[in-house]
């Protein structure tokens, strides 16, 4: 797994913590980059050349902001996923059934990513956006994927990453959120109570692979007031167990 503390070049971390800057700021000037990094405005300037030569960065009147190459090479990346090619059309039809948020998640350097979302038509407004990088142990996609993970690689993510407290409803003790993927694994089934967001709950199953080796998982998700008794317990539970199935199978065939 790879850190920071790892041996590697400083130009290149420099030049990624200036372009993830670019999109925490929303587009900056060198002297605010310069600042928010921690460099001198010098090196930041050429960091911002040698992007723009690249065409990685665009300057529109003193400001600099990401450029559209990067939609070109996060599109390639996500065609490549055998997970998002099988899977995008199944989240369609689980947000077209159930009315909600449907997503489909995988891990990359112990975090959960979005690969996939899709809307219903009673769904919620959320502040999710399709390659979001969030904590793994605060969701029901993550928890579904941290469950069937090798002891020794969750072992890993947790030591790194910890468990940071995202909200008042968050697992942070490790102990109980073993316990919590112990039940996940039983039931194939992950819940988040409100872990990330609130008013938001969610129900998530894992996607293995021909080998049982967790590749992602999917889940549905809407506001308290609609996902709770029959429906949170029983009902969205079976209807992502099978909507998972199906695309557990077509992987294996595709």
């Amino acid at each position: 797994m790879t850190t920071r503390d790892s041996p590697g070049i400083q130009a290149v971390d420099r030049a990624f913590d200036i372009v993830e800057a670019l999109n925490e700021l929303d587009g900056a000037g060198v002297s605010e980059l310069a600042r928010h990094v921690e460099l001198p405005k010098s090196t930041v300037h050429n960091h911002l050349d040698t992007l723009e030569r690249a065409e990685y960065v665009v300057r529109e009147n003193g400001t600099y902001r990401t450029s559209l190459k990067f939609l070109q090479i996060s599109e390639t990346a996500r065609n490549q996923h055998a997970l998002y090619e099988v899977g995008r059309s199944e989240v369609e039809h689980l947000a077209e059934k159930t009315g909600e948020i449907s997503a489909l998640m995988t891990e990359e350097h112990g975090r959960g990513v979005f690969v996939y979302r899709s809307r219903g038509s009673e769904a919620a407004r959320i502040d999710t956006c399709i390659g979001d990088r969030v904590p793994i142990h605060c969701t029901a996609l993550g928890k579904a994927i941290l469950a069937f993970l090798p002891d020794d690689r969750r072992a890993a993510i947790i030591d790194q990453h910890e468990l940071p407290a995202v909200n008042h409803n968050t697992i942070t003790d490790r102990g109980r959120l073993e316990e919590d993927l112990e039940t996940v694994r039983e039931r194939k089934i992950a819940y988040d109570d409100e872990e990330r967001l609130n008013g938001l709950r969610s129900v998530a199953a894992p996607i293995l692979d021909g080998t049982d080796s967790v590749i992602g998982s999917i889940s549905v998700a809407g506001p308290t007031h609609r996902m709770k008794g029959e429906r949170f317990e029983t009902e969205l539970p079976e209807t992502v167990l099978g909507i998972a199935n199906v695309i557990e199978l077509n992987i294996q065939h595709t």
